[in-house]
């Protein structure tokens, strides 16, 4: 069996036959419903975070909090992200702005975000990267000063938080992905972290066409999610403190293993409460990445270079130079890193990594 970077966990199959014989005893399969409610409701005292509304995917997630902050000109975000953080921003007509990132979170770099405040910024949206912690107080601060909104692409921080503080509950907004190959997930979704009564009705406005029965408000949209996937969010939320602490299992195991290796991990600093969701190492150079990538896939082991290219120097955008961001996405790799993967499958990924180097 080849391994892959990610595996999507699946609940007992038991567990969700029994939402799905409640969705068939309601008739109830879509358009807000109870189980989307629920869910909700224990994502925000689980995250501890006021509002919750669950969306369809988590770059509609981004466009709809672009939209409720009423964006339009230029976005300050990071080079080193999936293309999905950039691509929201052009599909609401905005302009999307690099600042470079810090070689040690490999998050942007808050130090750099001023330079590039123009008169056309309208908001910051950083990400926490492999559900690293930004500089969220220093953005907070920037943020204040020149009267910009701040939303964060948490795709990568279900549950972390920093000095006890849920890193979600940072920004104007922000938003999460529910994806299948995420820690937490509903085969498909996302969702997006509010603060006030007001901004979490207008999210769920937006999500669903932008009316309420009869009474039309704005152009919205179908960001909608289903009951389906709610029941596997459902099913998979109580066990999310199970696996956070397997996957950090896996984690220690590669420690142990790729130790005294010339191989950078990132260095978030101390008060994290972490969710061990990825892997990432960084290569002295590209050309030992690419011999390790190369040997791992001979085993049928498949790792990812996540993120490549930097998004920086993507055809379609004019960004700046961004060297800290071009250096590390040219090096890093993710292994892999999922439920179920044996110690002696780790030390055998290790020992090829070893060789490698």
């Amino acid at each position: 069996m080849p391994i892959n970077v990610t595996k999507t966990y699946l609940p007992p199959l038991e567990e969700y036959v029994k939402y799905l014989e409640r969705i068939w005893a309601s008739g109830w399969v879509t358009n807000n419903g109870e189980l989307v409610q629920e869910l909700e409701t224990r994502l925000a005292e689980y995250l501890g975070v006021p509002y919750v509304q669950l969306v369809s995917n988590g770059t509609i997630a981004l466009q709809i909090a672009l939209k409720a902050l009423d964006i339009k000109g230029e976005v300050i975000t990071t080079p080193f992200s999936y293309v999905a953080t950039i691509n929201s921003i052009l599909w609401e007509h905005s302009t999307p702005i690099f600042a470079d990132i810090e070689d040690r979170t490999f998050c942007m770099d808050a130090d750099k975000i001023e330079a590039a405040i123009t008169e056309r910024t309208r908001a910051i949206l950083p990400v926490h990267v492999y559900g690293y912690p930004c500089d969220v107080i220093k953005i907070h601060g920037l943020a204040e000063r020149y009267n910009l909104k701040v939303i964060y692409d948490g795709a990568h921080a279900f549950g972390c938080e920093v000095n006890g503080d849920s890193l979600l509950d940072y920004g104007d907004l922000s938003t999460l992905s529910f994806h299948a190959t995420k820690l937490f997930h509903t085969v498909e979704g996302g969702a997006i972290i509010a603060h006030t009564p007001e901004m979490a009705d207008k999210i769920l406005k937006l999500k669903s066409f932008g009316h309420r029965y009869d009474d039309y408000y704005f152009a919205g949209i179908n960001g909608k999610n289903s009951e389906f996937h709610a029941a596997m969010g459902l099913c998979i939320l109580p066990r999310v403190d199970g696996l956070i602490q397997q996957r950090r299992q896996i984690f220690g195991w590669y420690d142990q293993y790729l130790s005294g290796l010339e191989l950078q991990v990132p260095q978030p600093g101390n008060g994290l409460k972490y969710n061990y969701s990825y892997y990432p190492v960084v290569f002295k150079d590209e050309d030992t990445l690419l011999r390790a990538m190369n040997e791992l896939k001979q085993k049928q082991i498949f790792p990812r270079r996540y993120f490549y290219p930097a998004l920086n120097r993507l055809p379609f955008v004019n960004g700046a130079v961004c060297s800290v961001a071009e250096d590390i996405s040219a090096r890093v790799l993710c292994l892999p890193l999922y439920l179920g993967l044996e110690e002696t499958q780790v030390q055998a990924i290790s020992q090829i990594v070893k060789a490698a180097c």
